[in-house]
């Protein structure tokens, strides 16, 4: 079996050694087996989804997300195609605020994201932040998630989504509903940097599992 993975904006997009997620996928699939190959796509280059089993988005400053939201409408229809067939995919922070509907910078700047879930992101006043370590819990799962967040944005998740876990200790997605991250079909978000898959490895084998069942059956 061969799985392909397309890391979106990796150049860009960065800003945690979020590309370690890219590194730990990469790693447990060779040791079932399984060959990988890993496309980077960033501004400017065409997306074809229909060449891929696995997304991952990484984060970045409101500067670096500016940048992308400019290039992100050429990508939409693909995106969205590939997330509402049940695709896998993985959104870390900026990434996790760029495709819902919109975020607000640090300092009220509304910029808008792929709009392909439906969560939203307001801003903290006095430029406040969420910093430190956290813990979920995914009572569906029956999986604990730990890692380490530091965002402005306040994520409020939409329709069809849940969230990745309840905060068990930390702020998650707004600091109010003790959510974190989101999961819509088979894309899921979170602002844990680290990065996530790192130091959780059953999210990882969860992940690659749905992936390679689609492979499996043609999905």
């Amino acid at each position: 079996m061969e799985l392909n993975i397309c890391h979106l904006y990796p150049d860009i997009l960065n800003l945690y050694g979020d590309r370690g997620n890219i590194i730990t996928m990469k790693r447990r699939l060779e040791s079932r087996g399984i060959s990988v190959n890993v496309d980077e796509c960033s501004i400017g280059q065409p997306l074809d989804v229909d060449k891929y089993d696995i997304f991952f988005i990484g984060g970045g400053q409101d500067h670096e997300q500016k940048v992308i939201a400019k290039d992100l409408p050429s990508k939409r229809d693909e995106l969205v195609k590939y997330i509402e067939r049940g695709g896998v995919g993985l959104a870390i922070c900026g990434g996790y605020q760029l495709i819902g509907q919109y975020y607000e910078t640090a300092h009220g700047e509304k910029i808008q994201g792929l709009g392909a879930l439906p969560h939203y992101t307001l801003h903290q006043e006095n430029l406040a932040r969420f910093i430190g370590d956290i813990e979920i819990r995914n009572d569906e799962f029956g999986e604990t998630y730990l890692g380490f967040e530091n965002h402005n944005g306040r994520t409020f998740l939409g329709e069809g989504e849940k969230p990745l876990g309840t905060v068990v200790s930390g702020h998650g997605n707004n600091g109010e509903d003790h959510s974190e991250g989101a999961i819509y079909k088979n894309m899921f978000c979170s602002y844990f940097h680290g990065p996530l898959l790192v130091r959780n490895r059953h999210l990882a084998e969860r992940l690659i599992d749905t992936a390679v069942k689609q492979k499996e059956s043609g999905e």
